[in-house]
């Protein structure tokens, strides 16, 4: 997709929230912090930039281009915020789903978040939007992941060939019409545009990447997502060989958004896809 291509598309113009150049190294506690700790570290500066719809350019992106891409797909789980039936019947429906888009011999889910931007929903394990521009791996945490989630001989062998980590991103209820997501074009990324920022857990220090500014950047997103609807982002690929390697992707304040809109609800599964060649 060109540059071109990308200015006769119609956009919003709305704020997201990078990284500030003058931050200190961010990190984020995912527990109680130390005493003296606080929670998170890390400086985030807004910048309005032009957000395109991508949905008359849909069937010409790729995972391997752009780093992300959106498929029509029903899924038969009647509920998608019941862990149970989430793990049993929608992680085989999306591993399905990863192995057609990419071609890889194995998928590994390993987990799924459920957000919801409404107040409260207790003891549900729901969360609120991410909305700091971010990618969910980085050159360490990746492999990393591969070895914390398969037996130590596999894991290394997997290791030795190709592996990407993809998110599926569903919408619980349809049509989004608060908090899209909006995604970068991984070919306006650069590796100085991406800054590691730990996620400490009780028994593991973990990363992601925070993103700083650049007016390279290039943004879509897909408005009003339908429940029948996935988006594929890859948030890392092992190969070196131009492929996109790297994405980055927020939530965000739609401006067009009704005052009376309803909250958005959604489900994100990560997934590991692995290759039989490098």
């Amino acid at each position: 997709m060109t540059a071109q291509v990308a200015t006769k598309l119609r956009v919003v113009e709305a704020p997201l929230n990078y990284l500030a150049a003058d931050s200190e190294t961010p990190y984020v506690y995912a527990y109680e912090p130390p005493p003296g700790m606080p929670y998170r570290a890390g400086r985030y500066e807004a910048r309005t930039l032009a957000i395109a719809d991508a949905r008359p350019i849909a069937g010409a992106l790729s995972l391997d281009r752009e780093g992300f891409l959106l498929r029509r797909a029903r899924t038969s789980v009647r509920d998608l915020y019941d862990d149970d039936e989430v793990k049993a019947a929608y992680y085989p429906e999306i591993e399905r789903l990863v192995k057609a888009e990419t071609g890889a011999e194995k998928v590994v889910i390993f987990d799924h978040t459920v957000r919801n931007t409404a107040i409260g929903k207790p003891g549900r394990g729901v969360r609120e939007p991410a909305i700091n521009v971010h990618n969910d791996y980085t050159e360490k945490s990746g492999p990393q992941r591969v070895r914390d989630l398969l037996p130590a001989e596999e894991a290394e062998a997997r290791l030795q060939r190709r592996f990407i980590e993809v998110n599926a991103w569903r919408p619980i209820v349809g049509p989004v019409q608060a908090w899209p997501i909006a995604l970068c074009d991984a070919q306006t990324l650069e590796m100085k545009d991406f800054v590691a920022s730990e996620r400490r857990f009780p028994d593991r220090i973990g990363e992601i990447y925070a993103v700083k500014y650049s007016p390279r950047h290039r943004w879509f997103y897909f408005p009003e997502m339908a429940r029948e609807e996935v988006l594929f982002i890859k948030c890392f690929d092992s190969a070196r060989d131009g492929r996109a390697r790297l994405s980055a992707h927020s939530a965000f304040v739609d401006p067009t958004t009704r005052p009376d809109a309803p909250a958005r609800e959604s489900i994100e599964v990560r997934t590991l896809a692995f290759f039989s060649a490098t």
